[in-house]
């Protein structure tokens, strides 16, 4: 029951950090931090090259901590498909986020939505597993009928409250992409 608990956790952060990843309005680091950057022969993830600030709604300030990896982090906004265009000043690179259209927000919304889905069904595919677990255990013996009623029980109880949460995370996420 706990490992079930546990995964089923680990599936809905894992789809808010999904959403997290989708670009509304909005500048936030959470957007470019996970993109690779080729440093020095290496890929690294942008958030271990530099620091990020927000001076302003649509403003991304990405401050690199070695000023040598500035190109190689402009080049790799430019080739990740965010639709971002960096301006460097040699010191820090500054990211415009241009205002949604209508449809980018609606084709956003739908993408969010199919994120959503692939949580509930891996929370639901946990859910299934354990079941068998559960089941196995009561024809070993290990476990009696109604220990097994029980468990099923909360196992449902828990299932449904990860697949609220997803559901809430979801609805939390069209609105920010919805409003103007």
């Amino acid at each position: 029951m706990l490992d079930a608990i546990e995964k089923m956790e680990k599936a809905v952060e894992h789809v808010q950090g999904q959403f997290l990843g989708v670009r509304t309005g909005r500048a936030t680091p959470a957007i470019v931090e996970k993109i690779m950057v080729d440093y020095y022969g290496s890929s690294v993830p942008l958030q271990q090259l530099a620091g990020f600030q927000v001076p302003e709604a649509r403003m991304l300030v990405v401050k690199p901590h070695d000023k040598g990896a500035m190109g190689a982090i402009e080049k790799a906004i430019q080739a990740s498909d965010l639709g971002l265009n960096p301006s460097n000043d040699g010191v820090v690179i500054r990211l415009a986020f241009p205002a949604l259209t209508e449809e980018r927000r609606k084709e956003y919304v739908k993408v969010v939505k199919g994120m959503a889905e692939d949580g509930r069904i891996v929370v639901r595919n946990i859910r299934r597993d354990a079941r068998r677990t559960l089941e196995t255990a009561e024809k070993d013996g290990d476990i009696s009928k109604d220990e097994l009623e029980r468990a099923e029980k909360e196992l449902e109880k828990v299932t449904h409250e990860h697949v609220e949460a997803i559901d809430k995370a979801f609805a939390r996420k069209q609105q920010e992409l919805l409003e103007v």
